[in-house]
């Protein structure tokens, strides 16, 4: 229970900037420009943050310490008004800066408490303030905004439904629900208010730190994260829903958000959660944050979302009736989605192509879950190695269709590849140090990494130090080779022949989201 109640300096830092923001301005006031004669020039902060698989995604010139979205549903109009308020700090002397925006109808930008002009771009929002900004200034940025959640666009976040909405925002789509810098390599403190007609309710990740009636019979539920959140993984959530607390291991406070009328049906996937924690914890360690739990989505409409499940911090994103079914179809995909709060939530890619590292531990780990309960996989296996030498004989297929699992593109993100080709890896890596070594690289990565972002040289880097040999040359092969290298302890393992075109098992629907977790 001690390690749930312990506060490190970084988060008590996060807290206190939340607050700060949450209440207008009990923290002392920001720095606005000061004179540094060796400043440079300040100029138009880049537009990217060079992300190899969507370029164009987050800005550069700053970062984000920490958000503060106020936002106010409109049961009638089904509009959202909102303030997001952010705290800035420069890394370089700045003329104009840039926040991700796409599909919000700004009205009005302050910096500092001055009015500053803006435009919007393409999915940019150019904010030049009054006076120019010098390197490492903290500068706090208020944008007014309003946002249609049922509007058409290129991609969105939101997912209407029919008493409100929920939001899904990976990989690049938080910016069609607020502005920000919306890169994983960019996590700040998040604190989240609330507005909604009497009758329903509103939910953020984090913990709930207020409750206020307002008027016109609305009421205000205000939310603060303890850690910090990339942009992909924040969640909002009106709906008529109820919310069920109840206690995890070590004292962990479990709380689902759950459809008022269908609380009852979805109680007996609910009520795994303790034992899916249990089971983690064993393996990687104490859970990483304050909460965990639900939120079985109030739509099963099949065009609200095209995927099963979805991790944003804290809350595990689901259509409800995925969760109707007994255990053994869905407690392997609920472990999936519970492993992210480690690979992805407490530890994110450091960029779009370290995907792997997300979804080929929710995998490895949501199979050793499966196989040790005896549930047989789609394909009929119940053992890990069964289902690895499946997938090693296809490799060079899933490398001639989609590049090695450490190199997608946009268009393969989400394909098996990343999936079951980063299990592979994984399994690999496992069958060359052993048990205990693969489990001390684990250990010792999530706890370097904590809180922040991480690359796959990272990995590496950690997997050498750990075994105390290099394993740079190996793990290399396996991830970025464009042949699959030999099994380690496996020397029999064959592999499929390369056929012209895409194989059927492995083929991939349009948009970014697709069913190719192997625990489904």
């Amino acid at each position: 229970m001690r390690y749930r109640t312990r506060v490190t300096a970084p988060a008590a830092a996060l807290i206190g900037t939340a607050a700060a923001l949450a209440t207008g301005g009990t923290a002392p006031a920001l720095a606005a420009t000061r004179t540094r004669p060796t400043d440079p020039d300040p100029s138009p902060g880049p537009e990217t943050l060079g992300d190899p698989v969507f370029p164009a995604l987050g800005n550069d010139g700053y970062r984000v310490r920490a958000y503060h979205l106020d936002l106010s549903y409109d049961a009638t109009a089904r509009r959202v008004d909102a303030v997001a308020t952010l705290r800035l700090r420069t890394t370089r002397a700045l003329s104009r800066f840039s926040l991700d925006a796409l599909g919000l109808d700004i009205r009005a930008v302050e910096a500092d408490g001055c009015a500053a002009s803006f435009e919007q771009a393409d999915e940019k929002l150019r904010i030049t303030p009054a006076r120019a900004l010098d390197e490492d200034c903290a500068v706090t940025v208020r944008v007014e905004y309003s946002a249609d959640p049922r509007r058409t666009l290129a991609h969105t976040a939101w997912v209407p439904t029919p008493d409100g909405f929920a939001i899904c925002p990976q990989p690049n789509s938080a910016h069609t629900v607020f502005p920000c810098n919306d890169h994983p390599s960019d996590k700040a403190g998040f604190s989240f208010r609330i507005t909604v007609p009497n009758g329903l309710r509103g939910v953020a990740n984090g913990l709930l730190t207020g409750v206020e009636a307002v008027d016109g019979d609305r009421t205000a539920y205000s939310y603060r994260s303890l850690a910090p959140i990339a942009t992909e993984l924040v969640q909002i959530t009106v709906g008529d829903y109820v919310v069920k607390d109840r206690q995890g291991p070590h004292g962990l406070a479990l709380r689902d958000v759950v459809p008022t009328a269908r609380a009852a049906a979805l109680e007996p996937a609910l009520s795994l959660t303790p034992g899916l924690v249990s089971w983690l914890e064993d393996r990687l360690g104490a859970f990483p944050f304050e909460t965990y739990g639900l939120l079985p989505c109030n739509s099963d409409d099949p065009n609200a979302f095209d995927f099963t499940g979805l991790e944003t911090q804290t809350l595990t994103l689901y259509k409800p009736n995925f969760l109707l079914q007994e255990e053994k179809k869905i407690g392997s995909h609920m472990m999936h989605e519970l492993v992210h709060s480690y690979f992805g939530n407490l530890v994110s890619p450091a960029t779009w192509a370290d995907l792997w590292l997300n979804e080929g531990h929710a995998d490895f780990y949501g199979l050793l879950y499966r196989y040790e309960r005896g549930w047989a996989d789609s394909l009929g296996l119940t053992t890990m190695e069964a289902r690895m030498k499946d997938t090693y004989a296809r490799g060079d297929q899933w490398r001639h269709d989609s590049g090695p699992v450490a190199a997608p593109n946009a268009a393969d993100l989400f394909d098996s590849q990343r999936y079951l080709g980063g299990v592979l890896v994984l399994y690999a890596f496992r069958q060359l140090v052993g048990e205990d070594a693969f489990h001390a690289v684990e250990r010792t990565f999530l706890e370097r990494f904590r809180g922040g972002s991480a690359s796959t040289d990272d990995y590496i880097a950690v997997a050498s130090h750990v075994t105390g040999q290099d394993q740079s040359g190996f793990l290399r092969d396996w991830l970025y080779g464009t042949k699959t290298p030999r099994m380690p302890g496996h020397p029999d393992w064959t592999l499929n022949p390369v056929a012209s075109s895409l194989a059927a098992p492995h083929s991939h629907r349009s948009g970014h989201w697709h069913e190719n977790s192997a625990t489904l």
